[in-house]
């Protein structure tokens, strides 16, 4: 008799983070949102850190997934942007931070709110994205994840953006409120 294959794979759950303006505070500029200009500019949300903590506590496994567009643009180094995702990664306890460089024009599959950050990340580590959370402040963040079929919660951002014909699954006012629903519904 075999052994098989299937019999070790262990399904995980996990929670998707947006970056800017989830994990760190983002740049508003003409009511628009930006990532950190450098090191110096970052600043991660208040309840960055105890969200997350109770998250992983609740053994879920934490991966942030983040466009950063500026560097195909060319108004921002590939450097910068590796060396804040460092910095966030060292402060708060997430198994990953995947990044799509790209801009829209590129029309590459990991760009949000394309999944392929998502499926990438479930390929992975194993990861039941019918089970998994995408947290983001932009509606791309929230097509992407229900592309992947994960559950969606948009934190409220102000920032006027046009609403596309879907709806999150939840919308919450900050990451800690977040949190404490996603717990809940576990």
């Amino acid at each position: 008799m075999g052994i098989d294959p299937l019999a070790s794979y262990v399904s995980r759950r996990a929670v998707f983070l947006d970056r800017d303006g989830v994990l760190n505070e983002a740049r508003i500029k003409d009511g628009k949102p930006f990532p950190p200009i450098g090191l110096a500019d970052l600043r991660i949300t208040s309840d960055g850190a105890e969200s997350l903590t109770e998250l992983s506590r609740a053994g879920f496994l934490l991966i942030c997934v983040t466009n950063q567009p500026d560097v195909a643009r060319g108004t921002q180094t590939r450097e910068v942007v590796e060396a804040i995702n460092e910095t966030v990664r060292s402060r708060l306890p997430l198994a990953d931070v995947l990044t799509c460089y790209h801009d829209e024009r590129d029309g590459c599959a990991c760009r949000k709110p394309r999944p392929g950050l998502l499926v990438a990340a479930a390929a992975r580590y194993s990861i039941d994205l019918s089970a998994s959370f995408m947290v983001g402040d932009r509606w791309t963040d929230i097509e992407a994840g229900l592309a992947a079929g994960c559950t969606t919660i948009l934190l409220g951002n102000g920032y006027g953006e046009n609403a596309p014909s879907i709806a999150p699954d939840k919308e919450c006012v900050s990451l800690r409120a977040a949190t404490d629903w996603i717990l809940g519904h576990r």
